[in-house]
């Protein structure tokens, strides 16, 4: 029987150009670059659904070109989350899924919902938000995370809600937006943010196997207590996946970050696939 569940480590996207010759090698034509990142890595997050909606050719594209075993995890269409009223927003969740994204089969991992830091919790919206999210579709359970970004979200009211219909809260270790690190779904989603290009891999040494112990944890069904909590009830135990991306600062080294974490955490490697 399984000790734990998987550990997936990745980066926002795969188009980037300081990467060429950094993670990329030198000379590696811009097509076969989501090829190549695919095996070097165990799953990307894909910023650009937030911003376009992109079709079931473009999803199956993606499938083709990496191995069994990666997932993207996919950005829920900013339409969907940056409106006032968020009960309002059933029409853009059902264009979005209807866009094709279970095209990607098993390679589709959790769907990320990503609120503005202005965006303030509002339990009886959020509430009726988060009964538009589809658990299944086309068959295919789906899997759902959110980004809250505003310190009102840091209470039992939200933790409960989160918790009533499996919704993950994603942990942004991020030096200004709130840090939720309460369990509340089947997996654990986690976007660390305080990388630095000037250090080899993103965040020192150390962090990284402190990150990696991290998802060991969370991975065996346990809860990392010295991460800041809303709410002092804590969840059952149960294998989880865990789900970690460097994002954004540092992200020159985010691949490499991404790669150690890897190796620290003992997941498949993508040579294994």
């Amino acid at each position: 029987m399984a000790k734990q569940g998987k550990i997936y480590a990745g980066i926002g996207g795969w188009t980037y150009e300081p990467w060429r010759g950094v993670f990329y090698p030198k000379g590696l034509v811009h097509a076969k670059e989501l090829e190549y990142a695919s095996r070097q890595l165990t799953s990307i997050e894909v910023n650009g659904t937030f911003y376009r909606t992109q079709n079931a050719k473009t999803f199956k594209k993606w499938a083709s070109e990496v191995p069994d075993g990666f997932v993207f995890a996919l950005k829920g269409v900013r339409y969907a989350v940056n409106r006032r009223v968020l009960g309002e927003a059933g029409d853009s969740i059902k264009r979005f899924m209807d866009s094709g994204v279970t095209e990607l089969g098993d390679k589709l991992g959790p769907l990320l919902w990503q609120f503005a830091p202005t965006k303030k919790f509002d339990e009886a919206d959020f509430g009726k938000f988060l009964e538009l999210l589809p658990q299944k579709f086309d068959g295919r359970k789906i899997r759902h995370v959110v980004e809250p970004r505003s310190e009102t979200f840091s209470t039992p009211a939200f933790i409960k809600l989160a918790r009533e219909f499996g919704v993950s809260i994603c942990y942004t270790d991020h030096i200004d937006y709130v840090n939720i690190a309460d369990i509340t779904g089947d997996f654990v989603y986690a976007r660390l943010q305080r990388g630095k290009d000037k250090v080899k891999t993103g965040y020192p040494p150390k962090d990284i196997e402190t990150w990696a112990k991290h998802a060991k944890v969370w991975a065996s069904g346990k809860d990392v207590a010295a991460l800041p909590h809303a709410d002092k009830t804590k969840p059952a135990a149960s294998l989880r996946d865990v789900f970690i991306y460097f994002i954004h600062e540092g992200k020159v080294r985010a691949p490499a970050a991404a790669q150690e974490v890897d190796q620290d955490s003992e997941v498949i490697s993508p040579a294994s696939f």
